[in-house]
This record gives structure tokens, sequence and C-alpha cells, in this order.
């Protein structure tokens, strides 16, 4: 099934970082980003994804559209091409700033109305469009099903672990906020976990930064030294 995508303006998105209490503006270009997560036939979320599945989703996807895919799956490894036209998944500040819509409040409108999350009684992902939807026309960007982004969670902290947005039916309403990050292994399989596919080259060939994301930062985040707290596995991979 072929993704409806909506236009999401750039702009700036303040992004704050929990742990370590720091902030960073960032600029972001103009990108599409699907109306609703990835759903089946009945219209409900796809869920119990793993990220490196959705990974390859998004390359079936874009060679199925005849779009150059925009990530090369080596050995395990996987890089963007932030220069390719295919499906991937949304940095986590496109995702933030696509889901925020211009508010700055945790949430876009009252969650009840917007998201379903345990308040709402529900066992399992519910279909989509049936909340309202941000000032983009954009669905479901809170509650129903966690997203995957493209970036690591912390690559100090939490390894190769990738980062999660948006909360899922099950999450109680003080979580569900436009926020909130999780992260979890990127071959882990959670039933609560979706994909939203964005769209469009967002920087130049051979770029390894874009949109929020770069691949210096990550390597200067996970380049821990010395005796590490309780816990803690830097992603060493990082920094061969």
């Amino acid at each position: 099934m072929t993704p409806e995508l909506l236009e999401v303006p750039g702009g700036e998105l303040l992004q704050r970082d929990a742990r370590t209490g720091g902030e960073r503006t960032v600029g972001l270009r103009p990108f599409r980003l699907a109306r609703t997560p990835l759903t089946d036939d009945d219209g409900v979320p796809l869920h119990g994804i793993r990220w490196i599945d959705a990974i390859h989703r998004c390359n079936t996807m874009s060679a199925d559209a005849s779009l150059r895919p925009a990530y090369d799956v080596t050995d395990g490894r996987v890089a963007w091409n932030a220069s390719a036209d295919g499906y991937r998944l949304p940095t986590e500040a496109e995702w933030e700033h696509a889901c925020r819509a211009g508010t700055t409040t945790p949430t876009y409108g009252p969650l009840d109305e917007v998201a379903w999350t345990a308040a709402d009684g529900v066992d399992g992902p519910q279909p989509v469009g049936r909340k309202a939807a941000n000032a983009l026309g954009l669905h479901d960007m809170l509650g129903n099903v966690w997203e995957w982004c493209w970036d690591y969670a912390d690559p100090a902290r939490y390894g190769a672990y990738r980062s999660l947005r948006g909360g899922g039916w099950s999450d109680r309403p003080f979580s569900v906020r436009a926020s909130v990050r999780r992260g979890t292994a990127p071959d882990a399989l959670l039933e609560d976990v979706g994909l939203r596919v964005a769209q469009g080259a967002v920087a130049e060939p051979s770029a390894t930064a874009a949109q929020g994301w770069s691949a210096a930062a990550d390597r200067e985040r996970a380049d821990i030294r010395g005796p590490l707290p309780v816990g803690w596995t830097p992603l060493r991979d990082l920094l061969d």
C-alpha cells in the first residue's frame, strides 16, 4: 500500500536532552511524512516490527516506487544516504518537528482527542485516523503505536539502541507527549512498535549529517573513557 505523504515545512526545533540537561536548536529542511503509520489492509497500524525490518521495508518500498533507496545495508551495518529520494525513517528532530506542528505544549491537542492511550482501555492498536489530526494533517503522531526513528537513543549509555517516539495504546497519558523518547535494540520485536515513513532528499551526496542527526556527534557521544557507570554500554563499533 502506497502511503499518503504530506508536506512538512522546514523550520527550527529546540531539542532537549533529559540525561545531560543540554539543549540545542536544530534547523530542518522541508520533507514529506506519511499521514499515518503504515497499516494493514484493515487500517490498523503494523506493529511488532523491528528497527532493522523497518529499514528493509523502506528500501523495498523505494524500489517498488522506482525511488533511490535511502539505506545501504552491509554486513549488518546501516548507512543513510540523506541525498536519496527514497522512503526512510524520520530523524528524531524531524519526527518531533512534525508532531508539534508549530505548537510548544506537551501535546498538539487534548490527549483524549488526539491519541489512543491506556486511558481509552483498548487492548491493541486501533484503526488510524479516528482521533484528531495535528495542524499539518498528521494523524496518530501521539498514542496508538510507538514509531521508529533513525537516530541512536544514546550511544554512550545504550549501545546500538535506536529511538522510538510517540507513545502507544497501553501507555499512561503522562508518558504520551511530543518530547518523550524511548529506545530499544534494533532487533527487538515489541508489540506496541510500528513505523511511519518519511521521504525526501535532505542533504548533499556523501553528507554525514542531516535533519538534526550527525555521524560525528554519534561517535563523540559513544567515546566514553575511564570507568563506566553501572549498566552503561557505549557503542564501540562507532569508534572503529
